[in-house]
């Protein structure tokens, strides 16, 4: 193995990335390293919230070995968890792994996670800012994201993408944090840097679209509704959980009676395509703005697919 300390994989929603990364760490395993995989989603962090975020918990159990994984079900459905947490997580997960002399491998599809700790993002918690709130509160997404930009051209920030500005609240939270950036200058956080060998699964657009699809079906049938009304018996309220958008918006607005099956199922197949469309955006302006990202075909066979990352690892 080379000298980096850290693999990290990424891609669009339905590439394969999860699967890839337990194959890896249990190719490592086989060869006498042991891998652990941190997961890099902003929504699998929440307990309960299990088929719309689409955890497959049995990608990570591969010939009947358990790959370790960090920062899945760490808290409570219905919470705000925020980028801060993230990087405070991680970097225990990190260490941790690191401890035991295994290799960490970050997974994930939020490139602004994935971003922040690869490049050490300085980061405050943010509190809440009520008057912003009331002042924002009935602003359409497209009036919260015209003004988000305008915040963001004044900072320079590189903090949001609309990736996680998808309903209205997430816009106003992205707003309340660089309206508080702006007004305060953040006191300096260190954050190590973390060299890490980056992965892209790439995947035709045709196929992903047609693995979206196939997978939100399968999803569906799988219990996906049954999941979100659980969550509302259980008394998180319905705009909770449509604050985490894609599935939890749209299944959520079903089940409380606001959209149609056939509306909810179209409208949240076309949010997915788009999001995905978004990640793939996210990761171009990755490579723009200084990293190397080596891209792998998703078509190849799985074992083509680790020989590759480990040959690149080993000459990187």
């Amino acid at each position: 193995m080379s000298q980096e300390q850290m693999i990290t994989i990424l891609g669009p929603t339905a590439s394969g990335k999860t699967s890839l990364a337990a194959a890896l760490a249990f190719s490592l395993h086989k060869s006498g390293r042991e891998a652990e995989i941190i997961s890099a989603d902003s929504r699998q962090v929440y307990r309960g919230m299990d088929i719309g975020t689409g955890k497959d918990l049995e990608d990570y159990q591969v010939e009947g070995y358990e790959v370790p994984y960090h920062l899945i079900d760490i808290c409570d459905a219905g919470t705000k968890y925020n980028l801060f947490q993230y990087q405070q997580d991680f970097l225990n997960a990190y260490r941790d792994i690191v401890s035991r002399g295994a290799l960490p491998i970050l997974c994930g599809g939020t490139g602004l996670y994935i971003e922040s700790v690869l490049k050490g993002y300085q980061l405050s918690p943010v509190p809440q800012n009520q008057e912003l709130r009331d002042r924002l509160e009935g602003k359409s997404l497209d009036e919260l994201t015209l003004m988000l930009k305008d915040l963001k051209s004044k900072t320079g920030s590189n903090m949001h993408n609309q990736t996680d500005v998808d309903t209205p609240q997430r816009a106003i939270r992205a707003i309340e944090i660089e309206t508080y950036n702006l007004e305060n200058p953040l006191p300096r956080r260190e954050f190590p840097a973390i060299s890490s060998l980056i992965i892209g699964v790439n995947i035709d657009r045709e196929e992903r679209r047609r693995k979206i699809t196939n997978r939100l079906k399968a999803r569906l049938e799988g219990g996906m509704v049954d999941e979100i009304r659980e969550l509302l018996h259980q008394g998180i309220p319905a705009e909770d959980l449509i604050y985490y958008g894609l599935e939890y918006k749209y299944v959520t607005e079903y089940a409380i009676g606001k959209i149609s099956y056939e509306e909810m199922f179209q409208r949240l197949e076309i949010a997915i395509h788009q999001f995905a469309k978004r990640q793939m955006t996210w990761f171009r302006g990755m490579e723009r703005r200084g990293f190397t990202i080596h891209w792998i075909d998703a078509m190849l066979p799985m074992a083509e697919k680790v020989e590759k990352i480990l040959e690149l690892d080993k000459n990187d």
